[in-house]
């Protein structure tokens, strides 16, 4: 099952739910208020070892596919 993000107008919380793809758009309860939060658009992050040690470096985030951040060296 996919990880939801969800925004609480009433108290301006953010909160996660785990639940069936069915029912990712439907409102869900906000744990703080108990309010209808609505689902909004999950932003993250992944980070991987630098290639010379450096240490970790953020993996560029994009469009998906051709020139949104992936390797496929078009320019």
């Amino acid at each position: 099952m996919p990880l939801y993000e969800y925004h609480c107008e009433p108290c301006n919380d953010r909160f996660e739910v785990l639940r069936p793809m069915s029912k990712g758009n439907d409102p869900a309860t906000c744990p703080t208020c108990g309010g209808a939060g609505r689902r909004v658009l999950s932003v993250f992050a992944a980070v991987t070892a630098g290639g010379s040690g450096e240490g970790p470096m953020p993996i560029a985030g994009g469009g998906g596919a051709c020139c949104g951040g992936g390797g496929c060296g078009c320019h």
